[in-house]
């Protein structure tokens, strides 16, 4: 584990070796999420004078979930989060014996519910006047928003991708090759209206596609999700757009546009069908709804 990771002093020497065998197992943006809320935990321990390894108990888990929602005023989303990560992290210290069971293991989870509807993302007009919009500003910004709303990458996987990741033909079809999440390779065919803004940022370039505003740094995630927002106002999308909207707004249309649910699950890559699944419910909650049969079934006999 960097010492970027958990930079600050930890309990014990043991806790910060366990806590960068348990983050050694992921790479990415998760194990930076999982490096954080190690941190902050193992931070807190320290504050109540507490071993992280063999001092905790359920209570001292839900004491910590209530210091998250009362004094952090994190959501049950993201309690629920941490909580999820701290029942990993014992689980496998109780599997490696290193602690006889699991404090964590009947920690009460926060309730978190999830409408449905919000996961639909842009309509069918709106992600049009997004990736024309994008287009008038400047390559770069055309090139993010064909990758994150024609092609459905996350947008970890669009700010990595290099600029040779895109000159492959198979089977007659331009392709994008890239490393997926859980580092899953995946071979994607681009269609003219995507590599001809790809090719258009990538003229006289090497290295990563998507740059900074100086054009030498790579973009990161968080100055992508600015971009995109900024490309939403171009567009006149009044509501907030971040680069997960994105991917939703693609799965949607793919599902409006009548591709087969097993195709919508493997362009994706979502391993559970019941993720996708999500995605074709939500899109009829509302079109669908049993008030529209109420209402025309009362009104004509009214």
């Amino acid at each position: 584990m960097h010492d970027a990771t958990l930079a600050t002093p930890l309990p014990t020497k043991q806790a910060h070796l366990y806590a960068a065998m348990f983050l050694a197992r992921y790479a990415g943006p998760t194990r930076e999420l999982y490096g954080i809320r190690m941190r902050l935990y193992l931070q807190w321990c320290e504050q109540h004078d507490l071993d992280p390894i063999t001092g905790i108990t359920r209570s001292h888990l839900e004491l910590f979930a209530r210091h998250l929602e009362d004094d952090r005023h994190n959501g049950p989303g993201s309690v629920a989060g941490w909580l999820t990560t701290l029942k990993m992290f014992y689980r496998l210290l109780a599997v490696d014996q290193v602690i006889p069971v699991s404090p964590a293991e009947y920690v009460r989870m926060p309730k978190v519910y999830v409408d449905d509807t919000r996961i639909a993302g842009l309509t069918r007009n709106e992600l049009a006047a997004f990736v024309l919009a994008a287009r008038g500003l400047t390559p770069d910004h055309s090139a993010l928003a064909t990758l994150l709303g024609l092609c459905g990458l996350r947008v970890s996987e669009a700010c990595g991708v290099q600029v040779g990741d895109f000159s492959d033909y198979e089977r007659g079809h331009r392709v994008l090759r890239l490393v997926g999440k859980g580092g899953k390779p995946a071979t994607i065919p681009i269609p003219p209206a995507v590599f001809r803004e790809l090719d258009r940022a990538a003229e006289g370039r090497t290295g990563h596609l998507l740059r900074m505003t100086d054009g030498i740094t790579p973009m990161h995630r968080k100055a992508a999700a600015r971009r995109v927002q900024v490309i939403a106002n171009a567009a006149g999308i009044t509501r907030h757009v971040w680069p997960h909207l994105l991917r939703h707004s693609y799965v949607t249309a793919a599902l409006d546009a009548g591709v087969p649910l097993r195709d919508v699950q493997i362009a994706a890559r979502h391993s559970d069908p019941r993720t996708t699944t999500r995605y074709d419910r939500a899109r009829g909650q509302l079109d669908r709804h049993a008030n529209h049969t109420v209402a025309a079934f009362i009104a004509g006999g009214a």
